[in-house]
Order: C-alpha cells, then sequence, then structure tokens
C-alpha cells in the first residue's frame, strides 16, 4: 500500500517453481538457475500473481502489488537478472515498486538483514534505449553508483499481531525454585547477565569475512576480463581506423590523377562497403560488477572492524619482542 511517502509492505507470496525443459536428456545447472532468476517475468508468474492477488482481495487484504522480494548470500544480488526483474516491475507496474533484498548469510547471524532497492530514472532512461557504450556514458556523466537507490526500510509487527502477542498467558512456574544454602553450592556453570563470553575473545579469522573477500577476488577478476575485453575492442578500432585511413588517402589521390586525366572521381563513402568497425561491447555489465564491487568492499569493511580491534589488543603478544 502507497501511504503518502511511505511504501508499506503488507504480505508476501513465493512463486511457484517451474521445471525448465530438460536438454539432451539432462538437466543444466546453469540454466535452471538463470530460469529461476527469471521467474518474477515468467508469463505463467505473472498470471499466477495476478490470481493471488484476486484471492487476496477477496478475503480482505491489501492487494496492490508493490515489487518483489529475492535472497541473497553475502551480498551477492547485484546483477543483470535482478535488474531486468526490477526493471520489468517499474515498467510495468509503476514506478514506485521495490525489490526487497534477504540476506540470509547475515541473518543466520542473529540479525535480520533486509534492504530495499529501487532503480535510478537515470538508469530507467539509460537502458530503455539501451545506451551503455563509452560515449553515452561521458555525455550523461551516469555513474555504477548511480544505478540502484536504496530506501530506508523499517520493520515492524502489524496491530493484529501485536494484540495477540499481549493476549498470550504466561504461565507461571509449577514448582519453586530451591534456594542454595550458601554461595558455594551455587553451580559454577551457572549463566547470569554478567556471565563473560569467551567466544569474542576468539583471534580466528571471521568465515564469513574470508568469504567475501574471495567473492570481492573473482569479481575484480571479471572486472579485468571485462577491461580486457573492452581494450581488444580498441586495439581493433584502432586497425580498422587505420586501414580506412589508409583507403581514403589513396583514393583522394587516385581522384587526382583521373583529374589530371579528365576521368570522372571514383566514390570516397566506398570504404562503408568495403570496412566493417567492431561493435563496442555494452559496458553495462562492467558497472554492475563495479557496483558489485563496491558492496563487497562495504562488507569486508564490516567484518574486519572487529578482527582488527583484536589484532590491536593483542599486538604485543603477536609481535615479536625487541631485542634490548
Amino acid at each position: 500500500m502507497d501511504a503518502k511517502s511511505t511504501l508499506e509492505v503488507t504480505n508476501s507470496f513465493p512463486f511457484p517453481t517451474i521445471e525448465p525443459p530438460p536438454t539432451d536428456g539432462h538437466h543444466d545447472n546453469n540454466a535452471m538457475s538463470n530460469h529461476t532468476a527469471a521467474a518474477p517475468r515468467h508469463k505463467a508468474n505473472t498470471i499466477y500473481q495476478n490470481e493471488m492477488i484476486r484471492k487476496l482481495r477477496e478475503v480482505n487484504v491489501d492487494a496492490n502489488n508493490v515489487g518483489w522480494y529475492t535472497s541473497a548470500n553475502l551480498g551477492n544480488f547485484i546483477n543483470l537478472n535482478m535488474i531486468e526483474n526490477q526493471y520489468h516491475y517499474q515498467k510495468e507496474l509503476n514506478e514506485r515498486t521495490v525489490a526487497i533484498v534477504h540476506d540470509v548469510s547475515r541473518s543466520s547471524q542473529g540479525s535480520l538483514s533486509l534492504r530495499a532497492f529501487r532503480l535510478s530514472p537515470a538508469f530507467m532512461l539509460a537502458y530503455k534505449e539501451n545506451k551503455f557504450t563509452t560515449e553515452s556514458l561521458q555525455k550523461s556523466s551516469f555513474r555504477y553508483q548511480d544505478i540502484l537507490l536504496e530506501l530506508p526500510l523499517q520493520i515492524h509487527n502489524s496491530h493484529l499481531l501485536t494484540s495477540f502477542l499481549h493476549t498470550l498467558p504466561t504461565r507461571p512456574s509449577e514448582t519453586q525454585p530451591s534456594m542454595p544454602p550458601s554461595l558455594s553450592e551455587i553451580p559454577s556453570d551457572a549463566p547470569s547477565p554478567l556471565h563473560p563470553n569467551l567466544t569474542t575473545l576468539s583471534l580466528s579469522i571471521d568465515p564469513f569475512l574470508s568469504q567475501t573477500a574471495d567473492l570481492l577476488l573473482d569479481s575484480i577478476e571479471s572486472h579485468h576480463t571485462e577491461l580486457a575485453n573492452h581494450q581488444y575492442y580498441q586495439r581493433s578500432l584502432a586497425r580498422e581506423q587505420a586501414k580506412i585511413t589508409a583507403w581514403q588517402q589513396k583514393r583522394k589521390a587516385e581522384n587526382a590523377s583521373r583529374a589530371l586525366t579528365k576521368q570522372s572521381p571514383l566514390p570516397e563513402d566506398e570504404w562503408q562497403r568495403l570496412f566493417k568497425l567492431p561493435t563496442e561491447p555494452g559496458r553495462l555489465e562492467v558497472l554492475l560488477n563495479s557496483r558489485q564491487v563496491e558492496q563487497y568492499a562495504r562488507q569486508v569493511d564490516g567484518f574486519a572492524a572487529g578482527v582488527t580491534g583484536k589484532m590491536f589488543a593483542v599486538r604485543s603478544n603477536l609481535l615479536p619482542e625487541k631485542m634490548e
């Protein structure tokens, strides 16, 4: 429900699983993952979504489609499938629709991780016109930071659920706890509000930090691959332009000699038929990969804060003693 400047999400439902057709008698994992990622744009799921909204409206539940949700692992959600899904919702339904990302790895640590995103108007226009060449990006001053807009998100229970929780009776204890006669008989392993937690003193590297660092290195490697492809395009373009320049100079010399003999000049635009300039690869993948690298870098910064603090606390024991 869109109330003034606040977008309220009150209900959600998953799409049914659609198995992709098998190829050559076996299932392709990559094709299956791509098919699953494109589920919000699938025609059958669109029909299912409209039917679910109609049934929710019959039972007096908010039945306005305001977006979609997806899960991610360690912030790995900025990809072409996510962009295409969100573009589909903002174009077909409403420009105020949002994509809610649930990071299961961060939630497993005890804190629910939900983030809301929306494509920027500048990116919507560029994606509609499919203008992701170097020249168009320089003219529009478009950056990878301008792809997604992160929206502030607040989570709260509904009034009905809050009222239900307050009506739950607390069951009193059936047996009266026995008090220890002396302090010496108190169990040593009894937990207390100030009971020390030795796990916070562990110097082991956070596993989420190492996994995020591996994903960061993979994204950087993908960035270098895209950069090498663009450099290959630039070299190919320079070679073709040099051939065209040499051909044009030769044709001008031929026309000059033909003019001396009073012959009709040859066409100088024939190079367009003889030579074919290479097509510049799209820069969208580079922009998305750069945005993903930034996401990983922020996560590494957050994970490394606790580890760095522990290392500074015990650095005197880790470093060799100074020789006097």
